[in-house]
Protein backbone atom coordinates (compact mmCIF):
# COMPACT_ATOMS: atom_id res chain seq x y z
CA UNK A 1 0.00 0.00 0.00
CA UNK A 2 1.40 3.36 -0.99
CA UNK A 3 -1.47 5.71 -0.18
CA UNK A 4 -4.17 5.67 2.48
CA UNK A 5 -6.61 6.65 -0.26
CA UNK A 6 -6.13 3.17 -1.70
CA UNK A 7 -7.42 1.50 1.46
CA UNK A 8 -11.01 0.34 1.04
CA UNK A 9 -11.68 0.95 4.74
CA UNK A 10 -10.60 4.60 4.37
CA UNK A 11 -12.81 4.97 1.28
CA UNK A 12 -15.78 3.58 3.22
CA UNK A 13 -15.07 5.90 6.15
CA UNK A 14 -14.85 8.86 3.77
CA UNK A 15 -18.28 8.01 2.38
CA UNK A 16 -19.66 7.60 5.90
CA UNK A 17 -18.49 11.12 6.83
CA UNK A 18 -20.35 12.57 3.87
CA UNK A 19 -23.46 10.57 4.77
CA UNK A 20 -23.33 11.80 8.37
CA UNK A 21 -23.02 15.41 7.20
CA UNK A 22 -26.02 15.09 4.89
CA UNK A 23 -28.10 13.32 7.53
CA UNK A 24 -27.38 15.95 10.19
CA UNK A 25 -27.88 18.91 7.88
CA UNK A 26 -31.39 19.67 9.16
CA UNK A 27 -30.67 19.13 12.87
CA UNK A 28 -30.49 22.47 14.63
CA UNK A 29 -28.59 21.25 17.71
CA UNK A 30 -25.13 22.57 16.87
CA UNK A 31 -23.32 20.70 19.65
CA UNK A 32 -24.88 17.37 18.63
CA UNK A 33 -23.94 17.94 14.98
CA UNK A 34 -20.42 18.95 15.93
CA UNK A 35 -19.91 15.86 18.08
CA UNK A 36 -21.20 13.25 15.61
CA UNK A 37 -19.42 14.91 12.70
CA UNK A 38 -16.14 15.08 14.59
CA UNK A 39 -16.46 11.42 15.57
CA UNK A 40 -17.11 10.44 11.94
CA UNK A 41 -14.15 12.51 10.76
CA UNK A 42 -12.02 10.86 13.44
CA UNK A 43 -12.65 7.44 11.92
CA UNK A 44 -11.45 8.54 8.50
CA UNK A 45 -8.54 10.66 9.71
CA UNK A 46 -7.15 8.13 12.17
CA UNK A 47 -7.06 5.50 9.43
CA UNK A 48 -5.17 7.97 7.24
CA UNK A 49 -2.82 9.19 9.96
CA UNK A 50 -2.04 5.68 11.14
CA UNK A 51 -1.27 4.44 7.66
CA UNK A 52 1.49 7.03 7.26
CA UNK A 53 2.75 6.86 10.85
CA UNK A 54 5.82 4.84 9.99
CA UNK A 55 5.19 1.47 11.61
CA UNK A 56 2.58 -1.23 11.88
CA UNK A 57 2.50 -0.78 15.66
CA UNK A 58 1.65 2.90 15.31
CA UNK A 59 -0.90 2.12 12.61
CA UNK A 60 -2.61 -0.34 14.96
CA UNK A 61 -2.84 2.33 17.69
CA UNK A 62 -4.54 4.72 15.27
CA UNK A 63 -6.86 1.95 14.07
CA UNK A 64 -7.99 1.33 17.65
CA UNK A 65 -8.83 5.03 17.96
CA UNK A 66 -10.70 4.91 14.64
CA UNK A 67 -12.64 1.90 15.84
CA UNK A 68 -13.61 3.69 19.05
CA UNK A 69 -14.80 6.68 17.06
CA UNK A 70 -16.86 4.35 14.90
CA UNK A 71 -18.59 3.12 18.04
CA UNK A 72 -19.24 6.72 19.08
CA UNK A 73 -20.90 7.46 15.74
CA UNK A 74 -23.10 4.38 16.07
CA UNK A 75 -24.11 5.37 19.60
CA UNK A 76 -24.99 8.90 18.54
CA UNK A 77 -27.07 7.59 15.65
CA UNK A 78 -29.40 5.99 18.20
CA UNK A 79 -29.76 9.36 19.91
CA UNK A 80 -30.47 11.00 16.59
CA UNK A 81 -33.56 8.84 16.18
CA UNK A 82 -34.61 9.32 19.82
CA UNK A 83 -34.08 13.05 20.12
CA UNK A 84 -34.65 14.43 16.65
CA UNK A 85 -37.09 11.92 15.12
CA UNK A 86 -34.79 11.31 12.17
CA UNK A 87 -36.03 8.50 9.92
CA UNK A 88 -34.67 5.29 11.42
CA UNK A 89 -34.24 3.66 7.99
CA UNK A 90 -31.79 6.39 6.93
CA UNK A 91 -29.93 6.11 10.22
CA UNK A 92 -29.82 2.31 9.97
CA UNK A 93 -27.94 2.51 6.67
CA UNK A 94 -25.16 4.56 8.26
CA UNK A 95 -25.17 2.41 11.40
CA UNK A 96 -24.71 -0.69 9.22
CA UNK A 97 -21.91 1.06 7.34
CA UNK A 98 -20.24 1.83 10.68
CA UNK A 99 -20.50 -1.81 11.74
CA UNK A 100 -18.90 -2.91 8.46
CA UNK A 101 -16.14 -0.29 8.80
CA UNK A 102 -15.46 -1.42 12.38
CA UNK A 103 -15.24 -5.04 11.24
CA UNK A 104 -12.82 -4.07 8.48
CA UNK A 105 -10.72 -2.04 10.91
CA UNK A 106 -10.60 -5.07 13.20
CA UNK A 107 -9.54 -7.29 10.29
CA UNK A 108 -6.78 -4.84 9.41
CA UNK A 109 -5.59 -4.86 13.03
CA UNK A 110 -5.48 -8.67 12.95
CA UNK A 111 -3.52 -8.56 9.69
CA UNK A 112 -1.02 -5.99 10.99
CA UNK A 113 -0.44 -7.87 14.24
CA UNK A 114 -0.20 -11.31 12.60
CA UNK A 115 -3.27 -12.34 14.55
CA UNK A 116 -1.80 -11.31 17.92
CA UNK A 117 -4.18 -8.61 19.17
CA UNK A 118 -4.10 -7.21 22.68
Amino acid sequence: MKRFEDLRVWQDAHKMVKDVYFLTDTIKDWSFNDQIRRAAISVMNNIAEGSVSGSDANFVKFLHIANGSCGEVRSMLYLMVDLFQVDNSKVAVIRNDCERIAANIHSLIIYLTDGKTK
